[in-house]
């Protein structure tokens, strides 16, 4: 499973590891992703889902279903 936020659709960035003479390697940001699940009381049911931290606390701030509803208007979750 590849390592997305499914709310907000949040994903590994590309940039460098840069030494103290200014050599440059490429490195990946990757985003900072936890599994938590959810409860639904529309639905009555439980989602697991993949989410950024940033998600959790907008998820914490507005609710689980209307961060739901924002994530299909966009497209990111089902």
């Amino acid at each position: 499973m590849s390592r997305v936020c499914e709310l907000t659709g949040k994903k590994a960035m590309v940039g460098n590891n840069v030494s103290h003479a200014m050599n440059k390697t490429k490195r990946k940001f990757d985003a900072n992703l936890i599994k938590k699940r959810f409860y639904i009381p529309e639905e009555d049911k439980w989602v697991t889902l993949k989410v950024s931290t940033s998600a959790l606390k907008t998820i914490n701030k507005i609710g689980i279903t209307a961060a739901l509803k924002e994530a299909r208007a966009k497209g990111f979750y089902k």
